[in-house]
């Protein structure tokens, strides 16, 4: 039919045509009703049949019998519509009419014998209604099913009572939870997702984090899907070509329960590496644009492009797709969508909507475009917190590196000759540049590479490694002996190739150290060579990757991941530290990192600020690092509770859980009267906006609560979930006490020197002279320096400052005393030990505390932070003795007044306005939390607490 013909028909006309060709190409024979030969092929579409209810648009025979029908109207009808008329057709079948038919249940609860397949369409729309379905639902489908596709339902629905995947779904036995085999989040994920598929929901979202089983849990619903279902066919979409090997390796390792035998073993699995799938695979594993190259007919896919992530080569537009008869639409019957981001419900959307299928899709990090994909349909969520509280996850320390030119970029003055390089082919030039070349840091490794820059944060990891790994043997320079199994990210191969060159050179490592994972082949290696050495073997140390190892690669012993690159998506950087979250058994650490005994965590080196962006949307649990257990505990036991210290408690639970031995275990557990899991659980739980939320509907009464009543919630369960701490002291005390059992103190405050180098004299008349010099310097200039002369006037005539306390650390310091408040802590505690408490550290405010225990004020000689603290927790206690109470939000302000106090010894208004005061609000926070009593409060709390 010409374009002219076809302009001359009805709209209605219009559609059929296009009917009659996709019934063709899905293998229909179409026949008029007066030229029927139900002989002509397995699948016979006879127009304007009729039927007791007058003639129907087509009625679909198979093997000569009748099997549904298709209602056709004209484009832009609104399909659900014209449902009845299609019933109409299926349930007034001719009695003398070859047809097959099943029970259809009415409205009023009585059933009517009908045709099982029904079909409404306009050529460009069409919707399928399947009444061997338990709940018969109207589903959009791409196109016709094939007469084939039939044919077997009908058989299986005859011989078995099946007939088809949501038929047979609802008769799945139910899953036995064996915890040797599923961990409790797996159990959960795939008790909901069948549950989801027997409510006959099309589309379902598996939210789990990073490193906690989604694909082990995939392989289980695939086996009870395949064994109990029946499906035909599962497509597995995986992110990129790596990741599908590796999935494959997880199913030929998977032992199907109850059998001792592999998957693989029992059934067929097919890794989609050409353009043709295996007509008996029970499960196809590839990439979205594997796929989309076979609907197109492309007789096969470059491998590089297979190699990439779907996102790297998306097109710029969705992709449209036609029918495909060596791929149909029942050529899948569930589709696993596995950490397949973004670009996969945008562009490629129509891929994955070509198919009649099951959608599954499995992530640790959905945006809202994947919610709304899925229909909202989450049926599981595990975050990382819950994923660190069962030891699943480890938790992590962001170690925050700048430099002036990765902050500020740099300037190349005009005639200095200049190194251009290309960055294809890397060819290198040299020329003299005639104007100053000024550029930003985003240009950065882009149109510039200032190699000293990377040279500068490559030296700063080097030289803080000994500080973030301080159990860690050190070499005769003070390096870590073993550098940690390190991930760095690049931002192109270019950049890769250059970090390389200069971490070789700067750690003194050779090639076998360092390597470059990356889709482009690195001195001569095979990048999965590269990346399996990486995950089992010494070497390497560093691998520094573009993206190839940024998702879903699974490299357990990682326990430093660097960010050299900056990211823009929320997903992708989620994705991109997950790399560093996943345990590993002690001894598998040991065999490539032979001097860690344990992974409790794992370090995030940003050098590039990616964590102070809005992208960062997992925090560590650990949030009060440089806070004590026993003070954590302590504030606890007096009532000072917020978010920050009942995440990091689950944190600190969560580290002591994953080391202490049975004995330790057994103490703690008969202390606490229930394991230390469930302690954690009931902290993690507690700071979940989800279960705050519902419980302040539950205690409200009300579906939208207020955030009074949501804060309220919110406090009672803090409460509840630090109980088993605070109101048990036995417990609290034995806490402490086994940490300190397998810990050591680092201290990565203090800069050491050399104070002395000569010949020893008596330790304790060197100190007492030290202390009656100190005494009578004290005495001799009361009245000359301002800070003495605050500190001997009781009651103060005035408030001491800052600029107070650091002139009197310049005059000590000065010819001839030289003294520093290290020198002098030392020789108070070589008098007597008894009375000094701590160190003086660096903290020059402890000088005050000198000074008082010098002049008799203060009793014990400890530093003047613990102090303030000390009389803040007093404080706090006479406010809760009368009656006056804080929000967590105002307690979280009053520990930063305290620590800015503690630091500086006075505070007013204008200090809010600056960090840390001014991130969380500033000034005009102060003012909303405090109101008119910011003043007073300001003043009362520096005359309580500060000297």
């Amino acid at each position: 039919m010409t374009s002219d013909d076809s302009d001359r028909l009805l709209p209605e006309q219009r559609a059929r045509v296009r009917i009659d060709a996709m019934l063709e190409a899905a293998g229909w024979v179409v026949q008029d009703y007066k030229a029927v030969n139900l002989y002509a092929g397995t699948g016979v579409a006879v127009r304007e049949l009729v039927t007791n209810a007058g003639p129907a648009d087509y009625v679909l025979f198979v093997n000569r019998q009748a099997v549904g029908v298709i209602e056709a109207k004209k484009k832009g009808t609104t399909l659900s519509g014209v449902e009845w008329q299609t019933v109409k057709y299926q349930t007034n079948v001719p009695n003398e009419l070859p047809a097959y038919l099943v029970d259809r249940e009415r409205d009023d609860g009585s059933t009517v014998r009908c045709l099982p397949y029904a079909y409404e369409s306009t050529g460009d729309e069409t919707w399928f209604t399947c009444h061997m379905d338990p709940e018969p639902t109207a589903r959009r489908v791409f196109w016709f099913h094939r007469p084939e596709t039939l044919e077997w339902q009908v058989e299986d629905h005859v011989n078995h009572g099946g007939g088809t995947l949501r038929a047979r779904i609802p008769a799945m036995p139910t899953l036995e939870h064996d915890p040797a085999r599923l961990r409790d989040a797996q159990f959960e994920a795939i008790t909901n997702l069948e549950r989801s598929l027997k409510d006959n929901h099309s589309r379902a979202l598996i939210q789990m984090a990073t490193g906690s089983g989604k694909t082990f849990a995939a392989a289980n619903i695939c086996e009870r899907l395949i064994r109990h279902g029946q499906a035909k066919r599962i497509l597995f979409l995986v992110d990129r070509g790596n990741l599908g090997r590796q999935t494959l390796k997880e199913f030929q390792g998977f032992e199907v329960p109850g059998s001792g035998r592999k998957f693989t073993e029992l059934y067929n699995v097919q890794h989609l590496t050409h353009n043709e799938v295996d007509p008996v695979a029970s499960v196809c594993i590839g990439t979205i644009q594997r796929v989309y190259s076979m609907l197109r007919g492309d007789a096969d896919l470059a491998d590089e492009l297979d190699e990439k992530t779907g996102e790297d080569v998306a097109p710029d537009r969705p992709v449209e797709v036609d029918y495909q008869p060596a791929l149909p639409i029942e050529a899948f019957d569930v589709i696993i969508v596995d950490e397949c981001h973004r670009s996969i419900y945008g562009v490629w959307r129509q891929v994955l909507e070509y198919f009649d299928a099951f959608l599954i899709g499995l992530t640790a990090t959905p945006g809202k475009q994947t919610f709304g994909f899925f229909n909202k349909n989450l049926v599981m969520e595990y975050g990382f917190p819950q994923a660190v509280a069962d030891k699943v996850n480890v938790d992590f320390d962001v170690f925050r590196l700048s430099t002036a030119i990765s902050e500020g970029g740099s300037t190349i003055e005009a005639g200095y000759w200049t190194t251009f390089r290309d960055r294809e082919t890397r060819d290198e030039r040299l020329e003299q540049v005639d104007e100053d070349l000024t550029y930003d840091e985003k240009a950065l490794d882009k149109k510039v590479v200032a190699k000293d820059q990377i040279r500068t944060v490559i030296r700063a990891i080097r030289d803080n490694l000994p500080a973030m790994f301080g159990d860690r043997e050190v070499d005769e320079h003070g390096r870590l002996r073993h550098i940690p199994k390190t991930l760095i990210f690049a931002k192109d191969d270019s950049h890769a190739e250059d970090i390389v060159r200069i971490a070789r050179e700067e750690l003194g490592k050779g090639n076998d150290v360092i390597a470059k994972i990356t889709y482009k082949a690195s001195d001569g290696a095979k990048p999965e060579d590269l990346l399996q050495a990486f995950r089992t073997s010494y070497y390497p140390r560093i691998a520094v990757t573009v993206d190839m190892i940024a998702t879903g690669t699974d490299v357990k012993p990682i326990e430093m991941v660097v960010f050299m690159r900056m990211v823009l998506s929320r997903n992708f950087f989620e994705q991109m530290k997950g790399r560093g979250v996943r345990t590993i058994p002690d001894s598998d650490l040991q065999v490539v990192t032979p001097d860690a005994s344990h992974k409790d965590r794992f370090v995030l080196v940003d050098a590039v600020g990616v964590t102070e962006t809005n992208l960062i949307e997992t925090a560590p649990l650990e949030r009060k690092r440089g806070v004590s257990l026993d003070k954590l505990l302590h504030q606890v036991a007096l009532g000072q509770v917020s978010e920050d210290l009942v995440s990091t408690l689950a944190s600190r639970l969560a580290r002591i859980d994953g080391r202490i031995g049975p004995v330790d275990r057994d103490k703690l557990e008969a202390l606490a009267g229930q394991s230390l899991r469930s302690i954690e659980h009931g902290l993690v739980d507690a700071i979940d906006p989800d279960r705050q939320l519902a419980a302040a509907q539950a205690a409200s009464g009300n579906s939208e609560p207020t955030a009074a009543e949501i804060e309220q919630a919110r406090k009672a369960l803090f409460d509840e979930a630090v109980k088993p701490l605070a109101a048990n002291a036995e417990l609290r005390d034995a806490l402490v006490n086994v940490q300190r059992s397998f810990d050591q103190v680092i201290d990565e405050i203090s800069i050491d020197r050399v104070t002395r180098a000569e010949f020893a004299v008596d330790a304790r008349a060197r100190a007492a002279q030290t202390v009656e010099s100190f005494k009578a310097f004290l005495e001799e200039n009361r009245d000359e320096i301002t800070a003495l002369q605050v500190l001997y006037s009781r009651p103060y005539a005035k408030r001491l400052t800052y600029r107070d306390v650091k002139e009197l650390a310049e005059a000590i310091g000065k010819p001839p005393y030289r003294w520093t408040p290290e020198r002098l802590w030392e020789a108070y505690e070589t008098l007597d030990a008894s009375k000094v408490r701590g160190s003086a550290g660096t903290v020059l405010t402890n000088i005050v505390s000198l000074v008082r225990f010098t002049l008799g004020e203060d009793d014990e000689l400890a530093p003047y932070p613990e102090q303030v603290a000390d009389r803040f927790d007093a404080w706090l206690l006479q406010q809760q003795n009368a009656g006056r109470t804080f929000t967590d939000e105002q307690l979280d302000w009053l520990g930063l007044i305290r620590d800015h106090l503690a630091a500086s010894l006075s505070i007013d208004q204008r200090e809010l306005q600056d960090p840390p005061f001014s991130q969380r609000g500033g000034l005009g926070r102060a003012r909303e939390l405090f109101g008119g009593d910011l003043d007073t409060l300001l003043t009362e709390l520096t005359e309580a607490i500060a000297a």
